[in-house]
Parts: C-alpha cells; structure tokens; sequence
C-alpha cells in the first residue's frame, strides 16, 4: 500500500506545525528537511529556538487516515498544519481545520504526472476558510487557449490519459465552442500500444487516413513517458506526419524529458510548463530575504535541483512562509499558546488563536525557490509564470529547443508564437511552370485563337493563390529545353511519400476501383416475353382453349336443356357461344380485357367465366410489374465486384499504372511473406508480368483506352485514385 510521511515541527517556544505528506512525493520529506535545517543555520529566523521533527506514515488518497492523523497531531497542540496531498486529503483535511480553526498550508499533488487539475475544496460553514493554497490556481487552459489563437487552429484534437480529471477542461471546452473551434477529445489507456492496434482493428482506410489528418494538430494532456511512447507510436504506425504540430501541457517536466520528447516526435514540438524565476549571480540567488537556501535547492548546475518536483519547491517555501510568520508573532509579543484539540469530543472548542494566526501568515510575503510567494483574502497565491518551448532546427545543431515565449497571470502573453510567413520577396519575378493535364486538378479552359492558352482546376488555383501572396508572374509552357521553375502536379498522398514530401492539403478522397468495359446491349425482338418464363406462357396458351371447350360444353348443355320447339326463321339467343370458335374467341377476349359479346345466363357459366376473370387479372397484373421492372432496371451483371473475384476470373486479363500508389500497393501486399491472403499475389503476379510493362500502362488515360478498345487482352484496368 502506497502510504504517506507525517512530519512535525517542535520548536522551544512550544510553537508545533505538522506536515502530512504523501509517499509517491519521494523528495517530501528530504526537502522539508533541507528547509528545517535551514531554518536551523539562519541566525534571523528563530534564532534561539531549536527546531526537531517526527516523521509518520499514512496511505495515499486516504482521507479518513489523513484526518485520523490529524487529529492526533493536534491533541499535542500544533500552530499550522502543512499538507501535500491529493484533492480528496486535502477536501478532508481543510473541513478538520475550518472546523477546529487551524492554519492550513496546502500544496497540491498531480498524481502519476498528469496534468494537474483544479481541487474543489468545501466551503466554510462560517465562511472563514483557513485553507492557503501554496501552489496557484491551475491557469493550463488559459495558456492553451492563448497559444491555439496565437497558432490559429480551427481544429485539433485533445488527448488525456486516466489519471487526468476532465472535468478541467470544462472552460477550455466552453471558449472553444463560443469561438467556433472544432475540438475532439480522445482518452488514452495505459496500455497505449493497443490504442493503435484497436484503431487498425476497427477503422477502415478512409478512416484512419481522416484520423491521421487530425493527427496533425493535437494537444496532449499526458505524463512525459505516456507523451513520449504516443508519439513513438503514432510515428511507427504511419499515423504522424512532417507537417504534424504536437502541443505538450504539462507544469512539470525536465530538460531531459522535453529533449526526449523532442528527438521522438515526427513535425513540430511545443511545450508549455510552469518555470521560476533564477537570479544569475550564485550569491544572491541563494540568499532569499536574509535567509540562506542550500546550493542542492538553488543552483541550477545540482542534479538534485533538476529531480525536483514543483510541488516540493511549493513545499519548501510554504515552511519558510510559516517561519517568517511564527519570527514575526514572536517579535510582536503576540504569542498565542497552543492548545490541546480533540477531535472526537463534542465539547471541544476551535482554537481561539487561530484567526489570529491565519492573518499573520496571509500578511507574509517572501521570495523563495518559486518567487514571490503571498496569499490573496480568498488563501490563494496567484503568482505563476509559464514558458513555451518549440522545436527548431539548425544545420549545425539540428534538432533543438528553444524559448518562443513566456506567460503570467498578469502581462499574459510575452512573445510570439505565430508561424512565419515567406515575405514576398518575388516581386516582380516570372516563373516558368511545367505541369500535367489531369481533371479536376489542371484542365484546359476555353481559349481565344491567337492568345496563350489558359487553364484551370484546383492546382491552377494554389497556382494563383501562391502568385498572389508572394508576389510573383507565371506563365506554363510546354517542356523543350527541359528547364523549368516549378513543376506542378496531382498526385496520391501515401505514408511513405508524405516522409519525404511536404504535400498540400488533399482535394479529394478517391477510392481503387476497377473499369470494366461495358458489354454491348443486343436488341431482342422477343423481349415482351422476358416477364414470364416459357413454362407460364406455355400454361397460359393451354388454358385458353381448355376454358373455351369448357364454355361452349356447358352452353352446350344448357341450351339443350331450355329448348323450346323451334320456331322458324328465328336464332337463339345464345348462339354466339354456341360455337366452339366463339367460347374460344369469348375466352381471348376476357384474357385480354377487351370483353365479349356473349350473354351468359346459367349459373355453371358464371363460375367458369368469374373464374376465368380473376385469373385473368391477377396475370395481367403480374405481367404489367414485371415488364415495366425488366423495361425500366437496367443492371450490367458481372462476375467482377471484388478483387477475390477479380484473380479467380481467367477470361479477362488485368492491369494499373505502373509505379503509382495502387501499383506500389499490390506489390508489397503480393510480395509479402506473411501476408495470409493469397488474393495478392495472385493479382501481382499478373499485373507484374515481364515486368508490369505485359498488362499494366504508364498513365490512367492509356489503361482507359486499352479498355475501350480491349487492346493486347486487356478488359480491367484498376483506376489509381488521386
């Protein structure tokens, strides 16, 4: 278990502080005792007390020990309690003080190196707090959204890892969102190695080529050992880039670190941290207000001095602080004696000294390890100074870092972090421009006989754009005398490209796909016929002479039964049916919905015939749907719809353009040995035959053609995407 030191201050005149440490904070105890022994060496400051200390134990990020502990501290009778905890020791710890009217001095602890966060500490029930914060108030997003308008990001991403409270970036959230900045926020394992592989796992190509552009410009929330393996990370996957811009926040991190960091990241590196101001001369630099402060604390040269934590210099100071305010008590003659507090019983009073106290103390104003240290009426100590590293680059040095600005509560910023621009400092230049024809990037616009071609597309518009800012003429022009100022040209945007090539911003996403040639369409007489198969219109024809023999044997019939003597000269009534071409002509009629001149009277015929009718409309009905279905859907079938069906196919041979990304992309997929889908190299193999000069062709427009007109065997050509 992790567990925390428990320090006390016993000086002559009965005067007790005690310190409540934590244990992860290794440098605690032994720089509250370089400030004890100090203290002991200042012949100013108490100088006829003699100064002990006890250290105790206690766990972290328990504050029911921590309080247990306090409490048995103050039924010894202590003055002030010193404390340098996390926020939930520190939460407790300040309602014990409020509550019995001791002087707390606390210095928060970031836990596992994350950036630090705000500490909502409880209120006073009687609204007099005896809480000093030695350390100031987290000011991180107000620096990060100075440096996000200084940099003009529209876009970015935030990364923090699990020991980081989010709920302190709550305004730096709101002020984004007021100013329209479009801001993602993504937490980060421990295990940071199967972020990426889950990334991988779960995204698609389109995907990851979309997150690798915000990639670009990313904040991160993290340790410097978290920030070091995410980047190492991000550039072993591909998924950092040259023009990248990494933003590290973090009060505390150490030249050693920020190199490291640094000499990991793929682009540009900048780096906010809390500094202190150092006087250069050595003599005055460890003397502070007649008090003499070790060489280990205040040379800069001392290995130890650069182990240090912030909060241990917090620490240290906030010891000098009490001190000052114990000599000045004493000097006044307003010596209030302590006494003994128990916590557990009820009938205990507050210490009546201790208001007294607290005043005394927030009326202090030393300079120390962290400068100028005071407490405002609210406890704080607002004085805080940051500074911002970025990378630069040099041919004698090569990577290195350097100051670009510095920031405090009071002047803001002081420097600047913009990004220089290229003067113009071709005015007046003309620049001959080679390029390639390719919609939608250059294209060939409407010309005048007789004047220079012109040309347009996305391309030509950079093109102009560029002219523009800086200053410049230009004319394109066919290659003749193989001289040229700028060649200008689309082209795909790979991993392995981009580490070598600063590219624009991408126009647009294209995926591979493969171009069939269309198969020429047969016009068939017989086409009326495709909705039904040739069983049912087989069926249909039968059926029609069947109900016509139906019909007329049961008009047959019936006329028979009703005869009367005949009478001569006169026909009967039902003679048109009486036929067997007309039953069968009637039946026509009905398929056909064009009626018929028949009466039918018997009750057998009207079955037969409703009968007749329903079929008859539910065919035509389903004739109707499928003929407007097979008139109105035309749907080219084909074999090849992917690239598994495309290197089963034998019939139709294949190809791309040689040496482009798709090109390249079925090379190292075909050619690779762990590679388990032989899909690839199937297709390598015939797309690389006799060197890829068989099936593939060195330009888009050439495969396009190969295609159209089915030349050397070639049916499928796979579009390069741009």
């Amino acid at each position: 278990k992790c567990q925390a030191n428990e320090i006390s201050l016993k000086l002559k005149c009965n005067c007790l502080s005690s310190a409540i440490f934590e244990e992860n904070a290794v440098r605690d105890d032994e720089v509250f005792q370089l400030a004890i022994s100090d203290l002991s060496l200042n012949d100013d400051i108490l100088q006829s007390e003699k100064i002990t200390h006890s250290i105790k134990l206690v766990e972290v990020n328990n504050p029911f020990q921590a309080v247990q502990e306090a409490c048995e501290l103050m039924t010894q009778g202590i003055l002030a309690l010193v404390t340098s905890t996390g926020c939930a020791s520190a939460s407790a710890l300040q309602s014990l003080t409020d509550a019995m009217h001791i002087p707390h001095v606390y210095v928060q602890r970031s836990g596992e190196g994350s950036p630090r966060t705000t500490c909502q500490l409880n209120p006073s029930p009687d609204g007099q707090r005896y809480t000093l914060a030695a350390r100031p108030p987290v000011r991180l997003n107000d620096v990060m959204l100075t440096l996000v308008g200084e940099l003009r990001w529209q876009k970015f991403i935030v990364f923090y890892d699990n020991e980081y409270d989010i709920r302190g970036l709550q305004g730096f959230l709101d002020q984004t969102s007021r100013q329209g900045l479009d801001v993602s926020l993504q937490r980060v394992d421990r295990n940071i190695s199967k972020v990426f592989s889950n990334l991988f796992n779960t995204m698609r190509t389109e995907e990851l080529n979309r997150y690798r552009d915000t990639l670009r410009r990313a904040i991160l929330l993290l340790s410097p050992r978290g920030a070091q393996v995410f980047i190492q990370q991000a550039v072993e996957t591909n998924l950092a880039s040259k023009d990248s811009h990494w933003v590290f926040v973090n009060e505390e991190i150490s030249d050693t670190e920020i190199m490291e960091l640094a000499h990991s990241a793929l682009g540009r590196m900048t780096v906010i941290r809390q500094i202190f101001p150092l006087w250069r001369d050595s003599s005055v630099r460890c003397m502070r207000n007649n008090h003499r402060i070790s060489s280990l604390l205040c040379d800069p040269q001392e290995g130890y001095l650069q182990s240090l934590e912030v909060s241990n210099l917090y620490l240290y100071d906030s010891v000098l602080a009490l001190a000052n305010a114990f000599q000045r008590k004493l000097v006044d003659r307003k010596w209030h004696s302590m006494a003994s507090l128990n916590c557990i019983k009820k009938s205990t009073k507050p210490w009546n000294g201790g208001w007294s106290m607290l005043e005394n103390i927030q009326m202090g104003h030393i300079t120390g390890l962290t400068g100028t240290m005071d407490f405002k009426a609210n406890g704080s100590n607002s004085h805080v100074q940051f500074e911002i590293l970025g990378t630069s680059f040099s041919e004698t040095f090569g990577k290195d870092v350097k100051r670009l600005a510095t920031w405090d509560s009071v002047h803001g910023l002081n420097g600047s972090l913009k990004e220089s621009r290229i003067e113009n400092g071709m005015q007046g230049v003309t620049v001959k421009v080679v390029t390639l024809l390719e919609d939608p990037f250059v294209m060939v616009a409407e010309n005048i006989l007789g004047q220079p071609k012109r040309y347009k597309g996305f391309s030509i518009d950079v093109l102009d754009a560029l002219a523009k800012i800086l200053g410049f003429k230009y004319e394109i022009y066919q290659l003749i005398n193989k001289r040229a100022d700028l060649a200008m040209s689309a082209i795909t945007i790979t991993p392995e490209r981009e580490s070598v090539v600063d590219f624009s911003k991408r126009y647009m996403d294209y995926s591979v796909g493969i171009l069939l040639k269309k198969p020429e369409e047969k016009i068939n007489i017989f086409s009326l016929f495709a909705p039904f198969d040739l069983a049912v219109w087989g069926c249909i024809a039968a059926a029609i002479p069947v109900v016509g023999v139906l019909i007329f044997l049961l008009s047959r019939m019936q006329s028979l039964r009703t005869q009367n003597p005949p009478v001569p000269h006169q026909q009967p009534a039902n003679q048109a049916s009486n036929s067997l071409h007309s039953a069968i002509w009637i039946v026509y009629g009905a398929f056909v919905q064009q009626g018929g001149d028949s009466v039918v009277s018997s009750v057998a015929l009207r079955i037969v015939m409703g009968s007749w009718w329903l079929f008859t409309l539910i065919v035509c009905s389903s004739y109707t749907a499928n003929l407007a279905a097979y008139l109105t859907v035309s749907r080219m079938d084909t074999t090849v719809r992917t690239f598994q069906d495309l290197s089963r196919q034998m019939d139709v041979s294949y190809g791309t353009v040689r040496d482009s990304a798709v090109y390249d992309y079925f090379k190292n997929k075909g050619t690779n040995p762990l590679e388990q889908d032989s899909t690839f190299a199937e297709l390598w193999r015939t797309i690389s035959k006799n060197n890829g000069h068989d099936y593939s062709v060195s330009s888009p427009s050439e495969g396009i053609r190969k295609v159209v007109l089915h030349l050397h065997g070639i049916g499928m050509f796979t579009v390069v995407p741009t």
